[in-house]
């Protein structure tokens, strides 16, 4: 079973899309998957997916779970997951604090999966959901491929 960390900056928008996003895809493909969600920061950490963020899942019918709250990375994490990925630059970043070292080669961009080393899209600057969860999907499908 692959186990995937998504990591964003508060863990309140784009990494829990795409651990929800993640868990529905691979259900419908039948594929043995965990994955989970983390933050680089501490400024969200106890709070639930932003309201805008959960009304995106929902009209796309991405199922997620009310009770999730944001976490930050854990060192611990490195040795937990097969693959860490993160949605930005600054993410992967700041990431380098808490787990400076990579010797399997886990932590990568998102978007790297698609074949772009662009960032997701952040809905939090830019308020365009739909502009992250179609980035969120395309690289989601392209880690299940």
């Amino acid at each position: 079973m692959t186990k995937v960390l998504f990591v964003c900056h508060g863990n309140i928008c784009r990494s829990p899309m795409a651990e929800f996003i993640f868990k529905a895809l691979a259900q419908a493909r039948g594929a043995e998957v965990y994955a989970e969600s983390a933050a680089v920061s501490t400024e969200e950490v106890g709070n639930p997916i932003y309201p805008p963020a959960k009304r995106s899942l929902r009209q796309h019918g991405i199922p997620f779970d009310e009770a999730k709250r944001a976490r930050q990375v854990r060192p611990d994490d490195y040795d937990r997951f097969d693959r860490i990925l993160c949605m930005d630059t600054s993410n992967l970043r700041l990431l380098r604090r808490i787990i400076p070292a990579d010797p399997a080669g886990k932590v990568h961009l998102m978007m790297a999966a698609t074949g772009s080393g662009r960032d997701v899209a952040d809905p939090w600057y830019t308020g365009d959901f739909e502009r992250t969860f179609q980035d969120l999907l395309a690289a989601c499908e392209a880690i299940l491929t």
